[in-house]
This record gives C-alpha cells, structure tokens and sequence, in this order.
C-alpha cells in the first residue's frame, strides 16, 4: 500500500508553502510523511511544487504544472508511484488534524474488499482517499484545478466506501494565519511536550 501526499501548493492565503509550515518543531511536510508512514504506506510519494520538500525516504517529484492546482499533482503523483503497487493512500499536506487511524481504517477498507475508500468526518466524505490501481487512470484523467479526485468519486457513488473517521480525526483545512494558531494549539493539546 503506497502513500501520495500532495505538498505542492504556494500557500498564498497563509504567505508560505504549507509543506514547509512549522507546528511543534515539525514541518506540515514531515508530519504528513509520519502519518502515512505510521498507517504502513510504503513507499510514499511526495509531490512538490512551489517549494522544495527534502523529507527521507520517500519518493520526491516536482509538479512543474503546480500552479494549476491539485488536480495536476494529483496527476503527477499517481504517475509517479512504483511498479507492483496495488492501491494508494492519497492525503493533503494541509490537514494535520487527521491522523494515523485514518488512514489505517482505509487500508483496513481496502484489505474488507474496497475498491475505492474516502475518509467520512460525521458523514461528510474529505481526505485522504484510498484508490486502487484499477481506477487511478480515470482518477487522474478527471482531476482538474484544486478539486482533485472530488469529480471522478462522484460520477461513481457505487463504487466508493464511506469510511468514517470522525472519532480519530478532523479534516480541518490549514489555509491562513488563523487556521495555523487554531491547529497549532489543538495538536499542542494532543501532543507530549
């Protein structure tokens, strides 16, 4: 099961690449690479962008195309992932509320049967989202602008499975300075100092 943690973006609301913001001594970067890294996913594969990312062991390619969104990483990303690589993690590196058991419940989805698996936060389906190979061409052909694999998991309802993650995690959005304080002191709460 590989991970693909998108880390593109310039982060012009919050006035500096995300993966590259600091929350209790790690980076967005690092603690997205963590997550993945803590779930099983291996290898992992990061996409950059506006800025370079230099995390250990993982897989690094540049998505010169990055200012066009998420959808182009997205598409890089799944390009970029090994040979023998059945399914794929696909996580956000803006979303650091989520955690490890996430993701763990997705692979869990994806070793029941699923096909397609999206992290649900009291039903609402966000990130990360499990793909499995057969569908990453498609994926990758629908992805345009910032929605990323949004219109592809909803042109095929049938197939996706809900997973719900609310009890382990949140999906809230790092976009602005006051998102960065809010997080910063939720993960401080969670955190051994």
């Amino acid at each position: 099961m590989a991970g693909l943690l998108l880390a593109a973006g310039a982060g012009s609301r919050l006035g500096q690449p995300k993966a590259l913001v600091r929350i209790g001594g790690r980076t967005l970067g690092e603690r997205g690479l963590a997550m993945l890294r803590s779930a099983g996913a291996d290898p992992v594969v990061v996409v950059t962008g506006a800025a370079p990312v230099s995390l250990d062991d993982v897989i690094t390619v540049h998505n010169p195309d990055w200012p066009a969104g998420m959808g182009s990483s997205l598409r890089v990303g799944l390009s970029a992932l090994p040979a023998g690589v059945d399914a794929v993690v696909i996580a956000l590196v803006d979303q650091p509320l989520i955690g490890a058991d996430a993701v763990r419940r997705l692979i869990a989805a994806y070793h029941a049967g699923a096909e397609i698996a999206v992290a649900c936060y009291q039903g609402m389906p966000r990130n990360p989202v499990l793909l499995s190979k057969a569908y990453w061409a498609e994926a990758a052909e629908s992805a345009r602008g910032d929605t990323g694999a949004r219109a592809f998991l909803r042109s095929h309802p049938g197939l996706v499975t809900a997973v719900e993650c609310g009890d382990v995690g949140r999906p809230d959005d790092l976009d602005t300075q006051q998102d960065l304080d809010r997080i910063g002191s939720l993960l401080a709460g969670r955190e051994p100092g």
